[in-house]
């Protein structure tokens, strides 16, 4: 995809605009005419469109390491969402990233900045397609814009659960427009753009693809949304029955979910390339530690109290979700649902990774099917405690079954919140999932506050449910940017 990003940018000059003319998070073209004079076919609109997904794919950081020149994407997610759980945490103590893990985020933090700045270059250049769209052939032209505002639903609906009110911009911005830039808009108006951009996704899309937006894509991110306000459980619910009867399937294994890319399991994924520095990616060597691949040390190393609910509700995911390496004192609880190509955990006398660790092509898998099974269930159970609905406790089953349980004699009467909230954590353990689902089952500040005093990690408090708003972006919005309480 890096390819055409860098076509993109050299055709239309795109610059940063700020309240001091150098730099903002809204990418503005140098002249409408340079625009105008690049989106002349269909081609250059789908161009565009292959140009978004680059932003959520992100750069390598063993590509080019600066966070002031490159975008992570979604190469730095797990920072902001799994280490701030009970899942995981970095192995040293040391660093912004070690930050995540410590609850000692600040609003100069570079990966939290780097993920703000991210999703914005999704949202802009979705704008950017949109002004221009009258380009594409009349045959694509609503897909095109149901593509682009599904890629925009998505990026905001991570920036509004991460961030809280942020400024909500839904078409190119002017130098002299640039209020929308710096005005953070409530919530709720923020979830209205995101319902409107899926609903028309869902309408208009097909599910031709995996690695591009869909309509069950659309339908499922639209149940997430939902669940997560804690409205139109009936509708999230029919949603995710729309999905299960869209042709999507579990794998038998669990682990060629992740290893057998763009399987029938998969319902949206970002894709990477093996060997190839501006389309690899590099977390999965980041996540090695007790034989070092990446930049640094073990960056997603797995927790114990995550290891006991794998004991006990993890059945055949387990073998197939971290690996211990080492013995005795030296134990090193890794992931491994994304182990770099060539990768040999059995090699005497220690592991190997392949030719090319740090430019590994593992999919980043942003939605499957047993995320939308689990929904279902979850949507039916409809913010209670819990339910004897068997359409519910039939799609939590179908998950639980594949990872070795007996369908008769583990199935329970009645499924509770707690039961279906572990069975989420095992399942998509690793997978960025968990920070959210504390969050959207109201035990956020309950069970990470438990964690981080077991931990001794004094500086935790519920305001840390939100990340700053980068201080970066206030600074340059001349202070019109309000900062998150406690920050």
């Amino acid at each position: 995809m890096k390819h055409i990003k860098y076509l993109i940018f050299a055709v239309t000059g795109f610059v940063f605009i700020s309240c001091d003319s150098e730099e903002f998070l809204n990418p503005l073209p140098d002249t409408a005419i340079v625009v105008e004079n690049y989106y002349q076919t269909d081609e250059d609109v789908l161009a565009g469109i292959i140009g978004i997904y680059d932003a959520i794919q992100g750069v390598n950081e063993n590509t080019d390491s600066s966070y002031e020149r490159s975008n992570r994407g979604v190469q730095v997610e797990y920072l902001l969402t799994e280490h701030r759980t009970d899942n995981t945490r970095g192995k040293t103590s040391e660093g912004s990233k070690a930050d995540f893990h410590r609850y000692l985020i600040d609003a100069t933090n570079a990966q939290s900045e780097d993920y703000y700045q991210s999703m914005y270059q999704i949202i802009f250049r979705a704008n950017d397609i949109l002004v221009y769209i009258d380009a594409a052939s009349e045959e694509n032209r609503a897909k095109y814009v149901a593509e682009a505002k599904f890629l925009r639903a998505y990026a905001y609906f991570n920036l509004v659960r991460l961030f809280g009110d942020v400024p909500l911009v839904t078409s190119v911005v002017g130098p002299e427009e640039t209020g929308a830039l710096f005005t953070r808009v409530d919530e709720a108006q923020v979830y209205e753009q995101i319902i409107a951009d899926l609903v028309e996704a869902k309408d208009v899309l097909d599910n031709t693809y995996k690695s591009r937006a869909s309509k069950a894509a659309a339908q499922g991110l639209l149940a997430k949304v939902y669940l997560t306000q804690g409205v139109n459980y009936g509708e999230a619910a029919q949603l995710c029955l729309d999905v299960m009867s869209s042709g999507f399937s579990l794998q038998d294994n669990f682990s060629d979910v992740f290893y057998n890319e763009l399987n029938d399991e998969i319902i949206f994924a970002v894709q990477y390339e093996f060997g190839n520095s501006d389309e690899s990616q590099a977390f999965s060597a980041e996540f090695t530690s007790f034989n070092r691949q990446g930049r640094e040390d073990g960056l997603n190393l797995v927790e114990q109290n995550l290891i006991d609910d794998f004991a006990v509700y993890g059945g055949n995911r387990t073998a197939a979700s971290y690996v211990a390496l080492g013995t005795g004192t030296n134990i090193s609880n890794e992931v491994i649902k994304f182990l770099p190509f060539g990768t040999d955990l059995n090699a005497v006398p220690e592991p190997t990774y392949g030719p090319s660790a740090q430019q590994a092509g593992n999919d980043w898998i942003i939605l499957r099917y047993s995320d939308v099974l689990l929904m279902h269930a979850e949507a039916i159970l409809a913010g209670g405690a819990q339910t004897n609905s068997a359409a519910a406790i039939d799609s939590y089953m179908e998950v639980r079954v594949r990872a070795g349980f007996d369908a008769v004699t583990d199935r329970p009467s009645v499924l509770t919140k707690e039961a279906l909230l572990v069975e989420r954590r095992v399942e998509l353990a690793f997978e960025n999932q968990r920070f959210f689902d504390l969050v959207r089952f109201g035990v956020a500040n309950e069970v990470i506050g438990d964690y981080a005093a077991s931990q001794g990690f004094s500086d935790y408090n519920v305001r840390q449910l939100l990340l700053p708003i980068p201080s970066r972006e206030i600074n340059l919005s001349d202070n019109v940017l309000g900062q998150n309480p406690g920050y």
